[in-house]
């Protein structure tokens, strides 16, 4: 399932009511929305952005996958 182009075109960060990014994966499916203002990206799991600031990445955190033990 994808997300519409038009919908995506409306869609805003919730927490600074600014313009988000959309990040695609490899095979150019809409995996997340990005606030650079706020520097939060926003999960998009089955076509439905999670478009909420409990369930947001900070950008500026070091990914779990590179991140060391401990």
């Amino acid at each position: 399932m994808s997300l519409d182009h038009r919908l995506l075109d409306l869609a805003v960060c919730p927490v600074c009511k600014g313009p988000l990014q959309a990040q695609r994966d490899a095979q150019n499916r809409l995996v997340e929305l990005q606030c650079p203002a706020d520097r939060l990206g926003f999960a998009v799991r089955d076509g439905i952005p999670i478009l909420l600031e409990s369930e947001a990445r900070n950008l500026d955190a070091p990914s779990p996958a590179l991140a060391g033990p401990g």
